[in-house]
C-alpha cells in the first residue's frame, strides 16, 4: 500500500507566548542553535539568550530537530535561563560569544548563507525522490507503448485499422460482465489511507489496479451511494472491474487516470463541504461521472479523430467525437444486468441520473471550457444551490477541474503525469505527420518542452477556472488554487534555465 506522507514536510510546533498561540515551523535540515534562535525570536526573547522549553506539566522539552510535535491545545513555553541559573562567569562568557557570533553573521551573512545552502539541499533531494518515482511508471508507460505500436505495424497498414477506430462488436469481449464475484481482492484501508483519500496531497503512483479498485468501492460506501441507491455490492465490484478493463492502457489516458480524476472529485466534496449543499443523487452523478469520463480513450484526441475522418467523427458528427464515445461505452455497461448498480432505481429517476451524467461526461471536451466557464462565472456571485441551472452549471465545472487537476498535486505527483502527457501527444503527433494531418505545436515533440507545454496551461487555463470555483468555496485556496500558482513558478524558473541554457550553447 502507499503512503503520501512526505520526509520533507516541515515539522511545526506551537507555543504559549504572552498568553498568545505562536506556531513556530521548522525544516529537520536545521541545527539546535537554529532553532533556539528562532524560538527566542518567536518568544520575544533577545538572540542568544539561553532558554529551556517547557510542556504543559513543566517537564523539559529537548531543543533540536527531533522534538516531539504538540498542539494548540497542549502549548510548550520558552524561559530563559536567569543569571543565577547559568553562573556569573558562564554568562559573561555567553554575551561575549553572543557578541562576537553576531558580528561573524553580520560580516558573513551566515544565516542567509544557511538558508541558501538548506533550501537547495532539500530541492535536489526531493528531485531525487522524484526522478526515482518517475521512473518506475514511465518504464510500465513505455512497455505498454511498445505493445501498441507492435500491435499496430502487425496488423494491415492503412487509416482503417487505426486503434483509435472503436467498433463496438470488435471489443465487444471486454464489455463481457464476470457472472462470479470478482476476484479482486478484497484490501482493508487503513485510517491513514481513507484520510490520505479525501486530500488533494494523495500520492496516486504507489497503488495498483486492485486497490485503486477498493479505493473507489470505499468512495461509494463512505459517501452513502451504496445506500442511496440501493446498489447490490457484488454489482458495484461487477461494475467497477468492468469500468476498469475498458481503459486502454494509454500513456496519460488510462484506469490511473481515472482513479486521479474520481479521487480529486471525491477530495473536493469533501472540502467543499458538498454533502451540505447537493443531494446524494448529485453526488451519485458527480462520482460515476468521474469514474465513466474518459472510458475506453484511443490516446488520439478530437482534433485527430476530425481530421483523419475517423468512424468515431463520422458517428457523432465532428461533434464532441470522444466524450459521446466514452458517454456511449459508460451506458452500455450500466445496460449489462450484471453490472448495472442503478437497477433498482425507479425509470424516471434513472432517466435523469443518465441524462445528468451525459451532461457532465460532455463538459470535460476542451473545446466547450471557455463557453462553460463564462456561464459559471455569471451565476457565482449570486450562486443559488435551490437553482437547477446553478447547480448543474457548478457540477459541470466540478468534473472540468478534476479532470485536469494533476498540477494541484505536489510536485512529485503531477510532474511524471506531464511525461506521461507528452508521451501520449508525441504518439499522436507523429501518426499525424506520417498520415499528412496537421499537428498541433503543442503536440510536437521537436518544438515542445515541459514548460513551455505547462506554463500557458497552468496560467491560463487552471488558475483562473479553479480562482472563479475559489470564490464559491474560499478553502480551496490553500489546499488547490496556491499549489497551482507554486507550479506556475515552478516551471516559469525551469524555462528561464532552459532559456539561459540556449543562448549558452548559441
Amino acid at each position: 500500500m502507499g503512503s503520501s506522507s512526505s520526509s520533507y514536510t516541515p515539522k511545526s510546533i506551537y507555543l504559549d507566548v504572552d498568553g498568545k498561540v505562536q506556531k513556530v515551523v521548522f525544516s529537520r535540515h536545521c541545527s539546535p542553535c537554529d532553532i533556539k534562535e528562532l524560538l527566542c525570536s518567536s518568544s520575544n526573547i533577545p538572540r542568544n539568550t539561553a532558554i529551556m522549553m517547557v510542556d504543559p506539566e513543566g517537564a523539559l522539552v529537548s531543543i533540536d530537530p527531533t522534538m516531539p510535535t504538540n498542539s494548540p491545545s497542549s502549548l510548550y513555553k520558552v524561559v530563559p535561563l536567569s543569571t543565577g541559573q547559568l553562573g556569573e562567569k558562564e554568562d559573561m562568557f555567553q554575551n561575549v560569544l553572543s557578541q562576537v557570533a553576531e558580528q561573524f553573521s553580520k560580516a558573513f551573512r551566515i544565516n542567509e548563507l544557511k538558508t541558501e545552502v538548506t533550501n537547495r539541499l532539500a530541492m535536489l533531494e526531493k528531485r531525487v525522490e522524484l526522478e526515482g518515482l518517475k521512473v518506475v511508471e514511465i518504464e510500465k508507460c513505455k512497455n505498454d507503448l511498445k505493445k501498441l505500436r507492435d500491435e499496430m505495424t502487425s496488423r494491415a497498414g492503412g487509416r482503417v485499422n487505426c486503434p483509435c477506430r472503436y467498433n463496438f462488436s470488435d471489443d465487444g469481449k471486454k464489455l463481457t460482465p464476470r457472472r462470479d464475484v470478482p476476484s479482486y481482492p478484497k484490501y482493508t484501508l487503513s485510517q491513514e489511507t481513507i484520510e490520505a483519500l479525501k486530500k488533494p496531497t494523495f500520492d496516486v503512483w504507489h497503488w495498483e489496479h486492485n486497490e485503486m479498485l477498493s479505493c473507489l468501492e470505499y468512495m461509494y460506501h463512505d459517501l452513502g451511494l451504496v445506500k442511496e441507491f440501493n446498489m447490490n455490492p457484488i454489482t458495484l465490484k461487477r461494475w467497477l472491474l468492468a469500468i476498469q478493463e475498458n481503459y486502454r492502457n494509454n500513456p496519460f489516458h488510462n484506469f490511473r487516470h481515472c482513479f486521479c480524476v474520481s479521487q480529486m472529485m471525491y477530495g473536493m466534496i469533501h472540502l467543499c463541504n458538498l454533502q451540505e449543499k447537493l443531494t446524494l443523487t448529485d453526488l451519485g452523478v458527480l462520482m460515476t461521472a468521474a469514474v465513466c469520463h474518459d472510458l475506453d480513450h484511443p490516446g488520439y484526441n478530437n482534433t485527430y479523430q476530425i481530421n483523419a475522418r475517423t468512424e468515431l467523427a463520422v458517428r457523432y458528427n465532428d461533434i464532441s467525437p470522444l466524450e459521446n464515445h466514452h458517454c456511449a461505452v459508460a451506458f452500455q455497461i450500466l445496460s449489462l444486468p450484471e453490472c448495472n448498480i442503478f437497477a433498482n432505481v425507479e425509470p424516471e429517476a434513472y432517466k435523469q441520473i443518465r441524462q445528468a451524467i451525459i451532461t457532465l461526461i460532455l463538459a470535460t471536451d476542451m473545446a466547450r471550457h471557455g463557453e462553460i466557464l463564462d456561464s459559471f462565472k455569471h451565476k457565482v456571485d449570486n450562486f443559488d444551490f435551490t437553482n437547477e441551472e446553478h447547480v448543474t452549471c457548478l457540477k459541470m465545472v466540478l468534473i472540468k477541474c478534476c479532470d485536469i487537476s494533476n498540477e494541484v498535486r505536489p510536485t512529485e505527483v503531477a510532474e511524471p503525469w506531464v511525461d506521461c502527457l507528452l508521451e501520449e501527444y508525441f504518439m499522436q503527433s507523429d501518426r499525424e505527420k506520417s498520415e499528412g494531418l496537421p499537428v498541433a505545436p503543442f503536440m510536437d515533440r521537436e518544438k515542445v518542452t515541459k514548460p513551455t507545454a505547462q506554463i500557458g496551461f497552468i496560467k491560463f487555463v487552471l488558475i483562473p477556472m479553479f480562482e472563479t470555483v475559489m470564490k464559491l468555496f474560499p478553502q480551496i485556496e490553500e489546499i488547490m488554487v496556491q499549489p497551482l500558482r507554486d507550479s506556475r513558478d515552478h516551471y516559469e524558473e525551469l524555462k528561464q534555465i532552459d532559456d539561459a541554457m540556449t543562448e549558452t550553447q548559441v
